[in-house]
C-alpha cells in the first residue's frame, strides 16, 4: 500500500510538472510578442524601449530560465502580475474561482441526478421507456454546449422570462437563479455520457448470477435494484461522474463567455485575446491541477466501492 501511494504521488508531481512546461511552453509559442503590447503597442516602438520591456520582465531569458523562475513563483503561491490589468494574477483568480466552482458544482448535481435517474430507469423499465431514454439522452449530447446555451437564453431568458440571461448572481438564491440556465447548458451533454455508463453498469450487474439467485428466494425487487444491482454498479458510475466533472472546468470557457459570467473561463478568454500571458498560464495550469486531482481522487474511491478492484490491485 505505502509503495503504491508513493508512487501515485511521485506520478501526480511528475504530470504536474510536464504539464506545467507544455502550458508556459504553449503560451509562448502563441503569435505575438509579450514585450510590445507591455510597451503599449507598435506606435513610437524603438529598439531601445522593447529591450527595456524585455529585460525588466525577463524576457531576454532562455526559455528554460523563464519557465524555472514561473515555476519557483508559482510554488511559492506567486502566479505574476497581470499584463492587462496590473493586478496579481492570484488576487484575479480567487475573486472569480468561488462563480466558476459554483457553476460546475450546479452542473454536477443536474447530470448526476438527472443522468443516474434516466440510466437507472431505462435499466429497470425495458421497452418503450429504455427507448425512450436512450433516444432524448442521445438529442441532448448531440447538441453543443453553446447551442444549447444560446437555445435555453431565447427561450426561458427572453421570451418566458424565468431566469436572467448574464450575470453570476449574490448570495445562495440569487446564484442558484443566475446559474440555472448556464449549469443545465454544461450538464446536457454530461447527462447523456451518465446514462448511458449507468444504463449499461445497471444492465451488467443485473445479469449476475447472485441477482437471480435473490430473484428466485423472494426478495423483493426494490432491494434487488437498489442492494444487488445498483451497488454493484457503482464503481463505473462513480468514475465516469468523477472524470466528466473534472473536465467540467474547461468547459466553462464557452458556458461563461456565452452567459457574460465573470468566471475563470471568461478570463482565460480575455487573456488570450489581450495577450496577457501569466493570466492564461495561471487559469491553464489551475485547470489541469484541477483535473489531475479529481483523477487522482476517483482512483483511490474507485476500490472503496468496488472491493474486487482492491483485491485485483493487492494481487499485483
Amino acid at each position: 500500500m505505502v509503495r503504491r501511494l508513493v508512487r501515485r504521488i511521485a506520478g501526480l508531481i511528475a504530470t504536474l510538472f510536464a504539464a506545467s512546461f507544455v502550458i508556459f511552453a504553449s503560451v509562448y509559442a502563441a503569435p505575438g510578442d509579450p514585450a510590445v503590447f507591455l510597451a503599449g503597442g507598435r506606435d513610437k516602438l524603438t529598439p531601445e524601449k522593447i529591450a527595456t520591456v524585455r529585460a525588466q520582465y525577463h524576457l531576454d531569458e532562455p526559455l528554460v530560465v523563464q519557465y524555472g523562475r514561473w515555476l519557483w513563483d508559482c510554488v511559492h503561491t506567486d502566479l505574476g502580475r497581470s499584463f492587462r490589468y496590473g493586478d496579481q494574477v492570484a488576487d484575479l483568480l480567487t475573486a472569480r474561482l468561488p462563480t466558476t466552482l459554483a457553476l460546475v458544482g450546479y452542473a454536477t448535481v443536474l447530470f448526476v441526478l438527472l443522468g443516474v435517474g434516466a440510466g437507472v430507469l431505462a435499466a429497470v423499465r425495458r421497452g418503450w421507456v429504455d427507448s425512450a431514454v436512450v433516444g432524448a439522452t442521445t438529442l441532448a449530447g448531440s447538441v453543443p454546449s453553446f447551442v444549447a446555451a444560446i437555445a435555453l437564453i431565447s427561450l426561458f431568458g427572453v421570451r418566458l422570462g424565468w431566469f436572467p440571461v448574464t450575470g453570476g448572481g449574490t448570495g445562495f438564491a440569487g446564484t442558484v437563479h443566475h446559474l440555472t440556465l448556464p449549469a443545465l447548458s454544461m450538464a446536457l451533454g454530461a447527462l447523456a455520457i451518465i446514462s448511458r455508463v449507468t444504463r449499461q453498469a445497471m444492465l451488467d450487474a443485473a445479469a449476475a448470477d447472485h441477482v437471480e439467485v435473490a430473484r428466485a428466494c423472494g426478495v423483493p425487487e426494490r432491494e434487488i435494484v437498489l442492494r444487488h444491482v445498483l451497488r454493484n454498479a457503482l464503481g463505473p458510475i462513480v468514475t465516469m461522474c468523477g472524470l466528466v466533472t473534472a473536465g467540467m472546468l474547461a468547459g466553462t470557457v464557452v458556458i461563461e463567455t456565452a452567459f457574460g459570467i465573470s468566471g475563470i473561463g471568461s478570463l482565460l478568454v480575455g487573456a488570450i485575446n489581450t495577450h496577457d500571458f501569466p493570466v492564461a498560464q495561471a487559469v491553464l495550469l489551475l485547470m489541469v491541477t484541477g483535473y489531475i486531482l479529481a483523477t487522482t481522487l476517483v482512483d483511490l474511491v474507485h476500490p472503496l466501492l468496488d472491493p474486487r478492484v482492491k483485491a485485483a490491485r493487492s494481487a499485483i
